[in-house]
């Protein structure tokens, strides 16, 4: 099978431009493709990446699922685990690790759900 060589065809449209055109004709094509990508990203996620990020917060495996499980169960996700985390180590002055800790075992749950509420209320 020989394939036919169409590049001249293919290239009309960009021919005239100068190198400076066709750099930044590149970055506006990928970021067409990307930024979808990256919405999504912001917009969505799943367990398994919410799981990923506590481990790299240096959170126990064994606690990881406790915790994405707790997110799930108190409308959480949406706000990530690492955050939940994070904003219970913040307002009760503890560390990551035990706050981490604190939510496997079902503690404070209720706080982070009235903090998340107070937030989205636009009460800061």
């Amino acid at each position: 099978m020989i394939r036919e060589d169409d590049f001249e065809e293919r290239r009309k449209h960009i021919a005239n431009l100068s190198d400076e055109e066709l750099y930044k004709r590149f970055w506006e094509l990928t970021a067409q493709v990307v930024d979808p990508l990256l919405e999504l990203g912001y917009k969505n996620t799943t367990p398994s990446v919410e799981r990923s990020v506590l481990l790299r917060m240096g959170v126990s495996s064994l606690d990881t699922q406790k915790i994405v499980q707790g997110c799930m169960d108190n409308g959480l996700m949406g706000h990530g685990a690492g955050h939940v985390v994070y904003v219970i180590a913040k307002e009760k002055g503890i560390s990551i690790r035990e706050a981490s800790i604190a939510l496997a075992n079902g503690e404070y749950w209720q706080d982070a759900v009235a903090y998340f509420n107070k937030k989205k209320g636009g009460n800061k």
